[in-house]
């Protein structure tokens, strides 16, 4: 697989290249469909200033992010794009049969060749309760622990390799190879190029191990970026995938043109993380209610700590927390996502840092 279907660019006087995760939030007072237009308006302008790639999260049961179906909502944005690396960060990969996840990826890759990215993971992005639901099991341990089995065959079926005996020799995803080896079949040679996500050391080992590229959460996991890194590299192996570790992380970053602003839509942010973690999520808070909220004091040690690790405020100050944070982690490549309340915030802040690393005029 080429290097540069996983390497981008680097544009202006970016340290790397800059990417972006989205999360489709909705806010209060506004819909779903807002939201989704909001992704694609994002994923025109971030294309049109040279950012890298595009990957949605998939989540459940949160009335606050859209992105339950992320190879939908990539549809929607392949139709809406030319350029830009559309993926998912990631697909949960218990919750779903390797197969339908293969064939899903299959037909995007069809719908936009050579720029579709699969980035896994193994949490199951929702509460418990609905990954049982999910999953139709109540063990959802075994869907983690058997995480590097339910990749290897993902990974046969999008190359189409299960050897003879195999009891899924028979079967193919479709779109995929096997279109290319039936009579008169043509097939393009791309595949989506596979990612492992993770906030721990599991899958940093597991990417490292098997010569894959690495994404890590650092935007909620911030306490484990550096030893996961670490893990990563140590443990690679050169593969034909990759000759060299290639790690990006993500980063909650929001430029304004007003540094309260930022202030303000950051306190909505860790407001809406704290409903979160308390099993009452919402929808992303109006900055007002976020200001007249009581914290209690442990509520406000928790939104003290969250907010901590969000690059946020004069898009002077973004760009020295972005250029620090590359130069501490190592980081490959800076993933960025924005959290605030209205749309038109988030797409001014993608401006603010393209313009404040001369990345291409849109």
């Amino acid at each position: 697989m080429p290097a540069d279907e996983i390497r981008g660019a680097v544009h202006g006087t970016a340290p790397v290249p800059l990417s972006v995760l989205d999360l489709v939030t909705v806010g209060a007072g506004s819909t779903a469909s807002d939201a989704l237009r909001t992704s694609v308006e994002l994923a025109r302008l971030t294309e049109a200033r040279g950012f890298n790639r595009y990957w949605v999260a998939e989540h459940h049961s949160m009335p606050g992010v859209a992105s339950s179906s992320p190879a939908v909502i990539l549809a929607n944005l392949a139709a809406h794009t030319d350029r830009i690396r559309l993926g998912s960060g990631g697909v949960m990969l218990p919750n779903h049969a390797p197969l339908v996840i293969a064939e899903q990826f299959g037909t995007l890759e069809a719908m936009a060749p050579g720029r579709i990215d699969l980035g896994l993971g193994r949490a199951p992005g929702t509460d418990g309760a609905t990954a049982a639901a999910l999953r139709r099991s109540d063990t959802l341990n075994e869907g983690a622990d058997d995480f590097p089995q339910q990749l290897a065959e993902l990974t046969r079926f999008l190359d189409d390799d299960f050897p003879d005996g195999h009891p899924y020799a028979r079967i193919h995803a479709i779109p995929g190879p096997v279109q290319g080896s039936t009579p008169g079949g043509v097939q393009s040679a791309h595949r989506p190029v596979i990612w492992l996500l993770g906030s721990s050391g599991f899958s940093a080992q597991l990417a490292g191990m098997l010569g894959l590229p690495f994404a890590f959460a650092h935007h909620f996991s911030a306490q484990n970026t550096i030893p996961a890194l670490d893990l990563y590299r140590e443990t690679f192996r050169p593969s034909e995938v990759l000759a060299e570790p290639y790690a990006l992380i993500g980063v909650s970053a929001l430029a304004t043109d007003d540094e309260a602003e930022a202030a303000r839509q950051v306190r909505a942010t860790a407001l809406n993380m704290l409903r979160l973690r308390m099993g009452r999520p919402g929808l992303f808070p109006d900055p007002e209610d976020a200001a007249r909220h009581e914290f209690s004091p442990m509520e406000e040690e928790f939104a003290a700590s969250f907010t901590r690790n969000i690059v946020h405020g004069t898009v002077d100050e973004v760009r020295a927390g972005l250029d620090d944070l590359q130069k501490r982690t190592g980081a490959d490549e800076l993933m960025l996502t924005s959290h605030a309340h209205r749309g038109e915030l988030r797409l001014r802040s993608y401006e603010l840092i393209a313009d404040a690393y001369g990345l291409p005029a849109a």
